[in-house]
């Protein structure tokens, strides 16, 4: 953990807290304290804001050019870093390195994808319908953004903010979650080798949310807030962008189904079941919660998934054969183990699993439930664990009106061989994203985000850096 930095990077210079204070980084596969890192205040991150705002004006003059061979040095930097950055990434949360090498990969090709998008900013240029006038239309950067990221997918939800950001020219304050402040920073400092000039981007890590974000949504000189994060913390800070009506992207949480129709090919979804299940240990967004298996297949699916689920092998992420790292932190486990126990009172089976293992460290393991209850609290819920739940259902009007049953809508899985069937679903699922006979939907060349308390706007594919430019018309008489 030498070589990883652990200041505040401010206006391309790495600072301690105006104030002194540090934080811990704790590994959750022993409980034990990584390091310390810098815990910024209002006054750092009032620092952090005007390295942005002064950064601002020069950086969106910057030629697309130079913005798209930065990110593709960037790129190449985390790629030849692959086995560095994973371990870093396993340490302070916990997932397998094999998982965490995924995420690099996963990581870095935002960077690649959006150094091809920065030369791809157009406007338009046409006569209006009264013939008076041309019009010209051009894109420039909103402005200084505030980007708050996740610590289940660190490196991942870093870049894929601030790919977009430095291809459409705008500058950065980064405030990662303080679980997993350290993958940030070694962001920070590559982007920094690959030329990013000082103040594009600015870190401040804290444990001081509230005191740190708050005045710079209010303060009028932010312009842009992208946030990654459950739907409460959204929601307030939602209220707190508009008082100066700070444009806002937010992904927020998820309640997946999961559907298995009577035709489906039973190994492709307990394959799908796997991945939209046990990716990231169940903390995602994305994660499969409530699987609606129709009643003729139900039992041989559940029986296929809890073999699969109990073959997984559950330890410290960075150990050679682990399948299943720690969940973040007590707190994440303790919320699994009450949900678990609330289904099991309400009849439902343990097919696997179920309970936690003693020692160090926040395990879970790997659990499928059957004859789950719909009052259940895990239904109503994002579960963030390695828990399946198994309801069944008889009919398609059922099960899409059960799957939308939920202020979410993120994502939807869909299991079933027939086209039409396959189509008319996808298209009745109140969400942003459909994995059709596939349990994996994320990737950067396409437009990733939710509908209803899921969220607003997307990351990601063609659309990803509109939520970064603005338009500018421009009347010009015809002569």
């Amino acid at each position: 953990m030498t070589d990883t930095p652990t200041q505040l990077f401010i206006g391309g210079a790495w600072v301690d807290a105006s104030d002194g204070a540090t934080m811990p980084v704790d590994d959750p596969a022993t409980g034990e304290i990584l390091c310390h890192v810098a815990d910024a205040g209002p006054k750092d991150a009032a620092l952090a804001e005007e390295a942005a705002v002064r950064a601002q004006q020069e950086w969106a003059r910057t030629a697309p050019r130079v913005r798209s061979e930065i990110l593709r040095r960037a790129y190449e930097i985390i790629i030849e870093r692959t086995d560095e950055l994973a371990h870093l990434m396993t340490s302070e949360m916990g997932k397998p390195l094999a998982e965490a090498r995924g995420e690099v990969a996963y990581a870095a090709e935002f960077f690649r994808w959006f150094s091809e998008e920065a030369v791809r900013i157009d406007g338009g240029l046409a006569t209006l319908p009264d013939g008076r006038n041309r019009m010209l239309l051009s894109r420039r950067p909103v402005g200084p953004c505030l980007l708050i990221t996740p610590w289940n997918f660190p490196l991942a939800m870093g870049t894929r903010k601030i790919g977009p950001a430095v291809a459409a020219g705008c500058t950065m304050v980064l405030k990662p979650a303080p679980q997993t402040p350290l993958s940030s920073l070694a962001l920070a400092a590559i982007l920094k080798e690959a030329g990013l000039p000082d103040g594009v981007l600015n870190v401040v890590t804290t444990s001081r949310a509230g005191e740190v974000c708050e005045p710079l949504l209010r303060g009028g000189r932010i312009r842009k807030l992208s946030f990654t994060g459950s739907t409460a913390v959204g929601q307030l800070l939602l209220a707190q962008s508009a008082h100066a009506v700070v444009r806002t992207s937010m992904e927020l949480g998820g309640n997946a189904p999961f559907v298995v129709f009577e035709d489906a090919d039973l190994d492709k979804a307990v394959d799908g079941a796997m991945v939209a299940k046990m990716r990231n240990m169940g903390e995602a967004c994305t994660a499969a919660n409530r699987f609606f298996v129709h009643r003729s297949v139900a039992e041989e699916f559940g029986r296929r998934l809890a073999e699969r689920m109990g073959a997984l092998v559950v330890g410290p992420g960075t150990r050679d054969g682990v399948d299943v790292g720690p969940l973040i932190d007590r707190t994440g486990r303790a919320k699994v183990e009450e949900l678990v126990a609330d289904a099991v009172e309400r009849g439902a089976q343990v097919l696997v699993g179920g309970r936690t293992p003693e020692g160090p460290g926040c395990f879970y393991p790997p659990t499928v439930l059957a004859d789950v209850d719909p009052a259940s609290r895990l239904m109503g819920t994002e579960i963030f664990g390695p828990v399946a739940a198994i309801l069944t259902f008889d009919d398609e009007d059922e099960v899409i009106r059960r799957a939308n049953d939920t202020p979410w809508g993120l994502v939807g899985y869909v299991f079933t061989e027939g086209l039409d069937r396959a189509l008319r679903v996808s298209e009745r699922l109140e969400v942003g994203m459909v994995g059709l006979n596939t349990g994996l939907v994320s990737n950067p060349a396409a437009p990733f985000g939710g509908v209803k308390q899921s969220g607003l706007g997307r990351e990601g594919g063609r659309v990803g850096i509109d939520e970064f430019l603005e338009y500018q018309y421009l009347a010009v008489p015809v002569s």
